[in-house]
């Protein structure tokens, strides 16, 4: 069976005249009848039912019929689906992001990228630093935006780019400022609710970092992975906690912000496999480097 003697089905089913379809095949009538025929005899039933005046479909040649109309239909596209992959404009993107990016570049990028390439499926995966580095170099995902290491450098096989570096402000449960004024000062003598240095090290390092050039410590009392779930446990007046200035867009009863003088800059970047040369990554990237 082939392509061939599927469309010679659609035609003589479409027209119920065996002439008709070798006219519109361009072919003669011998042939056309032959290749039913012979199609007839791979699937085991017959597809029409003929007598001297009328031609038509059996009961399974007319269900099948429905079956064989969007497999060539597919097949027909072919052509203009590889065009649409091999320029970007279908398939998918799979792009990585830590928690904080949810409240800065994430929401702005992928709706630009998706109003351009709207046939691309956009894959999402919120995930830790430390977690999307090992899955970018094992092919995993096309791109992560993270929180790139601030001890060392990033694997040779990746690339990377600055996206935003913003300032840390404190998030205060409200009942606690509304209880007396928080400067500088007190803000360091707080508890406080920070991510897993296991996780986030450079962000754990930023924020630790900020208190020990002021002669401090951290007194960490809560430790969570997502910052959603720090926010919460502020709201609930467990600590305060230090975060990108992007998070004032996630407004959360029981928290205000406060900045912060002379606060520490964290950064955030796309990294992606530096030959990684699927089609829909490359429309992603000049995206993103276009601002």
């Amino acid at each position: 069976m082939d392509i061939r003697q599927l469309r010679h089905f659609v035609t003589v089913a479409d027209t119920l005249h065996f002439g008709q379809a070798a006219e519109r095949l361009r072919m003669t009538q011998p042939p056309l009848s032959q290749s039913i025929l012979t199609l007839e005899r791979e699937l085991g039933a017959a597809l029409f039912a003929r007598t001297k005046r009328r031609v038509a479909l059996t009961p399974f040649g007319a269900q099948w019929l429905e079956q064989v109309r969007p497999a060539i239909a597919a097949i027909d596209a072919l052509p203009e689906t590889a065009r649409q992959l091999r320029e970007g404009r279908a398939g998918h993107l799979a792009l990585s992001f830590v928690s904080t990016a949810d409240y800065s570049v994430l929401p702005a990028l992928v709706r630009r990228y998706a109003a351009l390439f709207p046939q691309v499926e956009i894959r999402l995966t919120e995930a830790t630093s430390d977690v999307q580095i090992p899955a970018l170099l094992a092919g995993q995902a096309h791109a992560g935006i993270l929180i790139p290491p601030a001890d060392a450098p990033l694997s040779p096989d990746l690339c990377y780019r600055r996206l935003i570096r913003e300032p840390l402000v404190a998030a205060l449960p409200e009942q606690w400022v509304e209880a007396g004024a928080i400067d500088a000062a007190a803000i360091l003598s707080l508890p406080l609710i920070l991510f897993p240095r296991a996780v986030a090290p450079a962000f754990h390092d930023l924020v630790t970092g900020y208190y020990a050039a002021r002669g401090g410590q951290a007194n960490i009392v809560q430790q969570a992975i997502q910052m959603q779930t720090i926010i919460s446990l502020v709201s609930a007046g467990l600590g305060i906690a230090l975060v990108p200035a992007s998070l004032r867009n996630l407004a959360r009863a029981g928290v205000v912000y406060a900045d912060l003088g002379d606060a520490p800059m964290l950064e955030t970047g796309l990294a992606w496999r530096r030959d990684d040369e699927t089609p829909t990554l490359r429309q992603f990237l000049e995206l993103a480097q276009a601002g």
